[in-house]
């Protein structure tokens, strides 16, 4: 072909093919004229997920009022969901796998003693009965705030108490780096308002260096400017070893070599029964697999997940991502993730896959963008507003973003405030946190909003069908209505020009 006729060719196809991950799949996320997705949405109902939420409820009301991993209450749940599945034509599996159950004793930090409010971070170090008592060291704020060791190059912190604000790195890293300085603890505080302590994990008890604890923005900003001349912390815990399971259910139809998967875990916190915590989520994806069936008109298989110990770490669904060959990570076209759906002072939040908002972990793997994008279009065609969120890592979707898997998926808000700006966009009350019942006991079936619930169900059923029609967007390939017009752009550049000869051809 000759140079300029290639070239030509080239600006067609580019032309064809601009913004179609952004614009052309997503605002759909299935080929036009395809039904399935709109009538899945239809039967999906906030009256069919809150049916599961009651099950949920009355599960942990009769097995000691929690659902958190390995106990009877995330069993009986679990098998819930599994016997409904095969009831409706699902291949049914469990993943089972083990786990180190961390349950909180003590947790109290006291600062030239007043008591403030704190957490112990999941598996962190215990200190002694009584605690530990030293001066406390506050760790510049920069964008990396005791991340590294040259944080500590002109502090004296051996022996003595670590203050560290939250960003740039884990919570394990931070506490490593400072118990390499010689701190015999770590007070890490938020770097955002919340209604609550800072709360987190270390993620694996081998990360575990010192005792870890947490505070508010606004708690850990007075201890900054003003250190006491010595706190204490008293953070016990005891370990166990114990053993848990996924549930996953995928379609008998679809290509099995281009899964569209879909996640929520199961579990709840050891404090109560976790309905919107990730009751909500669970409940949207089980009504969402049932109004579809084990064997839907789809291209794509569909494979839905429910996980377990969430709340000691990701350990479900990492255990389970990294008990995959690469070529069954690379059967899976792209995953969803659904944790906290029904928020009382719900946001409506997507996961920025493209980095719109420059903020925290930067983008998704290659393809998140289309899955924010489709997301997006999805809401907004209910009239509803989305603000981005960070790829943080603190729900499922982490390993799967760290194996390049291209992901997404929706969010309503834990401890964090709504911004005066938030409430006036969505409703709902300002300074107030999204769930202000998050990781406690009054997590229940009062503790959820409907509305928001409702509307996310909509767009989550969607989405999960549409991906389940066509995954093109995602996967990188353009649409097929645009595929028509790059093979006819071909066919005209590629025929014989009479009027332009190139001899350098």
């Amino acid at each position: 072909m000759p140079v300029k006729a290639k070239t030509r060719l080239a600006a067609v196809i580019a032309a064809a093919t601009a913004g179609f991950a952004l614009t052309a799949v997503p605002a759909t996320a299935a080929p036009q004229g395809d039904a399935l997705p709109e009538r899945i949405s239809r039967k999906v109902t906030v009256d069919g997920v809150h049916r599961h939420l009651i099950a949920f409820q009355r599960l942990a009301d009769r097995t000691g009022g929690t659902r958190v991993a390995s106990s009877a209450g995330h069993q009986q749940s679990a098998n819930y969901i599994a016997d409904k599945m095969r009831a409706a034509g699902f291949d049914v599996t469990t993943h089972e796998f083990p786990f180190i159950y961390f349950v909180v004793q003590n947790e109290t930090l006291t600062a030239d003693g007043r008591s403030v409010p704190t957490h112990m971070f999941t598996y962190s170090k215990s200190t002694p009965a009584g605690g530990v008592t030293a001066p406390l060291v506050p760790v510049p704020v920069d964008d990396t705030p005791g991340c590294e060791a040259t944080d500590y190059t002109s502090l004296d912190v051996a022996g003595k108490v670590a203050l560290i604000k939250r960003g740039g790195c884990t919570f394990a890293q931070k506490q490593q780096v400072a118990a390499d300085a010689g701190a015999i603890a770590a007070v890490i505080y938020n770097n955002v308002p919340e209604s609550a302590p800072l709360g987190g994990t270390l993620s694996d008890p081998a990360n575990a260096r010192i005792p870890t604890v947490g505070v508010t923005l606004a708690d850990g900003e007075a201890l900054a400017a003003d250190p006491p001349a010595s706190v204490t912390v008293d953070a016990r815990a005891t370990e166990e070893a114990r053993r848990s399971f996924n549930v996953l259910a995928q379609t008998k139809t679809g290509r099995k070599d281009n899964v569209v998967m879909a996640g929520a875990h199961l579990d709840s916190v050891a404090a109560g029964p976790g309905i919107n915590d990730n009751g909500s989520g669970s409940a949207v994806l089980l009504e969402t697999a049932l109004q579809l069936g084990g064997s839907p008109k789809v291209n794509n298989a569909v494979r839905f997940a429910w996980w377990s110990a969430e709340e000691f770490g990701l350990v479900g669904s990492t255990q389970y991502v990294r008990s995959l060959t690469f070529e069954q990570q690379l059967d899976i076209a792209l995953y969803l993730n659904f944790d906290m759906v029904g928020s009382p002072n719900a946001g409506f939040f997507v996961f920025d896959g493209d980095n719109s908002d420059g903020v925290g972990a930067g983008p998704g793997p290659t393809g998140s963008a289309a899955i924010e994008s489709a997301l997006q279009a999805r809401f907004a065609a209910n009239g509803v507003q989305t603000e981005g969120t960070d790829f943080d890592s603190r729900s499922d979707y982490a390993e799967f973003v760290l194996q390049g898997i291209p992901a997404g998926g929706t969010f309503t808000g834990a401890e964090k405030l709504k911004t005066a700006a938030q409430a006036a966009k969505w409703g709902g009350q300002a300074d107030v946190a999204y769930d202000k019942c998050y990781h406690q006991a009054c997590d229940n079936l009062y503790n959820l909003n409907r509305g928001a619930l409702a509307k996310q169900a909509k767009a989550i059923s969607y989405v999960i069908t549409a991906y389940g029609i066509s995954t093109e967007a995602v996967n990188g390939v353009p649409p097929r209505t645009q595929r028509a017009e790059i093979r006819s752009a071909a066919r005209t550049m590629a025929a014989p020009a009479t009027h332009d000869h190139d001899p350098a051809s």
